[in-house]
Formats: C-alpha cells, sequence, structure tokens
C-alpha cells in the first residue's frame, strides 16, 4: 500500500511514475489502475523498473528489500531508496557499490487501506536517510505530498521504529484489549469498539491541543490509588493476563502525573510501590480469561 499511496501521490503533485512492478501482476494492475497509469508501464520484474527508471522506490515488505537489492543490475548515478521504517541504507549496499545514490523515505503513517493511504500522506512526516543531492530530493517529494520530514541517521533507526510501532500499532492492541474487558458486562467487541472511539479521539484531540504532560487524566494523574487497586483486583479475576500490562503502562504513566503537577512525591512513590507489588507477585496469565454474562 505505501508504493501504491507514493504513486498516486507524486503522480498528483508533477512527478512521472515511469514503471511498477509488483509480486503479482494482479497487484501490479491494481497499483496502475488507483495511480491512473497506462498498462504499458507495468513491468515483469524489479530490473525492467530500474532499466526505464532514474529513480526507483523499493516498496517491499521489510524482509524482501535485501532480495530485491542484490537481484537488479544498479547503473552510476541512479537513485534509490527503500520505505522501511526500521532498515538503515546498509540494506541498499549492493546498488551503493555500483553507484546508485541510496536513501530511505519513511512516512510515519498507518496504511490499512489503498484509499486512506493516499488521503493520509498529507500532513505526514516523512523520516529521510540520505546525503547531498538526493537527500534534497527526497525533501522536495515530502514537501510536494504537502508533508513535514525529519533527517535520520543510521543508528536512529530502531528508536524511531520503535516508537511509531508503540503508539500506532500497540494502541489497536489496548483497544482490543479494552474492547474484551466489556465481554464480562455483555457487550459485544464490536460495540464496545465504536463506544471507546468517541474517547480515544477525545484523548488524542487532548494530546494535540495540550501537549505532554497536560492532556493525561484518569486516576494515576489525579494519584487514585484507590481506584488503581480496584482495577488491579479487577484483572486478576477477568484477567489476570491483562495485570502485568496494566501496571507496567502504569508506572510509565506516573511521570507524566508528576510532570503535570497533580500528585505529588508521596503520592507517585504509593502508585509506584503498589504497581512494583502486583508485578513482582506474578500475578499473570498466558491468555485473558473472562466472565462473560450470558
Amino acid at each position: 500500500m505505501v508504493g501504491t499511496a507514493l504513486a498516486v501521490g507524486l503522480d498528483r503533485h508533477g512527478y512521472e511514475i515511469a514503471a511498477v512492478a509488483s509480486r503479482s501482476r494482479s497487484s501490479a494492475l491494481r497499483l496502475a489502475a488507483t495511480a491512473s497509469l497506462p498498462e504499458d508501464r507495468i513491468c515483469q520484474n524489479p530490473q525492467q523498473v530500474a532499466n526505464k527508471a532514474d529513480f526507483v522506490f523499493i516498496t517491499t515488505p521489510d524482509d524482501a528489500i535485501s532480495v530485491v537489492v542484490e537481484e537488479i543490475r544498479w547503473r552510476s548515478g541512479q537513485c534509490v531508496a527503500h520505505c522501511s521504517g526500521a532498515d538503515s541504507l546498509d540494506i541498499l549496499g549492493p546498488a551503493r557499490k555500483l553507484g546508485a545514490q541510496v536513501g530511505s523515505f519513511h512516512p510515519l503513517q498507518t496504511f490499512a487501506s489503498i484509499s486512506r493511504a493516499v488521503e493520509r500522506l498529507a500532513g505526514s512526516t516523512f523520516a529521510l536517510e540520505a546525503e547531498g543531492e538526493l537527500l534534497e530530493n527526497l525533501k522536495g517529494m515530502a514537501a510536494a505530498l504537502k508533508g513535514r520530514w525529519i533527517k535520520l541517521e543510521a543508528g536512529d533507526k530502531a528508536a524511531y521504529h520503535v516508537a511509531a510501532v508503540m503508539s500506532s500499532n500497540y494502541l489497536v492492541t489496548l483497544i482490543k484489549m479494552s474492547a474484551d474487558l466489556w465481554q464480562s458486562f455483555g457487550i459485544s467487541p464490536e460495540q464496545a469498539t465504536q463506544s471507546l472511539m468517541p474517547l480515544l479521539k477525545g484523548t488524542l484531540s487532548n494530546i494535540e491541543d495540550l501537549g505532554l504532560p497536560d492532556a493525561l487524566t484518569g486516576p494515576i494523574a489525579r494519584g487514585d490509588i484507590g481506584t488503581v487497586q480496584i482495577h488491579l483486583d479487577t484483572l486478576k479475576t477477568l484477567a489476570p493476563g491483562m495485570v502485568a500490562a496494566y501496571c507496567e503502562i502504569g508506572l510509565q504513566t506516573v511521570p507524566i502525573a508528576v510532570a503535570k503537577g497533580r500528585i505529588n512525591a508521596r503520592q507517585a512513590g504509593e502508585l509506584e510501590k503498589l504497581l512494583r507489588q502486583k508485578i513482582r507477585s506474578g500475578i499473570r496469565g498466558n491468555a485473558y480469561a473472562y466472565n462473560v454474562k450470558e
């Protein structure tokens, strides 16, 4: 989807898409159709794309990047960029050895569907790793897509990608855990998710408008240790596998509450003591258990 989104976005902003290729012709046809490209620009393999294009984006899954790079006969002066958020430029070493300029161009965005992927490029931040003329070209592409950019070094990529996974992918996991708990009082995961969405959107709006730490609300922000204890007792009964996650996230939340100025050192210490005790006590499970009402 990243490849399709970039092809559509760049084509709309004056960049000519010379050729495309994919693992199957059907997926290449979908890309071409979405980007309104003629079928004669669909190539049978990546080498044919590299033969036609001066600038090549590799938008495969991360594990396939090295395979694609190694099988292409790159030419001197050609530009090649991958779109991995985790891999550094080292993975493009075979292209660099043949004289190509190498870089990375990672949109910090979630791509769950093609239509939304295209829409969400505008306003996104693009993580760039490159030097010289290629870096300037990538900055220009980010600007053309109405996005912002940051420049990363090779040693920055892992931390950058961990942060992206925690704030996006694991957010889905947290909502799934929350929706699962609603089954204990007879609400389906689908209805629970719909009910939680306004709360989630309100939280995101607070983060955008107020920033950190002021966006934090809830029992830890108030120093409400009694409510935290109730939560822990409830999870022990309904979903012991969630207790450790609740405690670990809670421990990370306490310093945010302190920074907001809503709790003092004594309250912070009491909260941390309670959460650490529960972690040490080993109240956890390998699977969730729910008392679902019939």
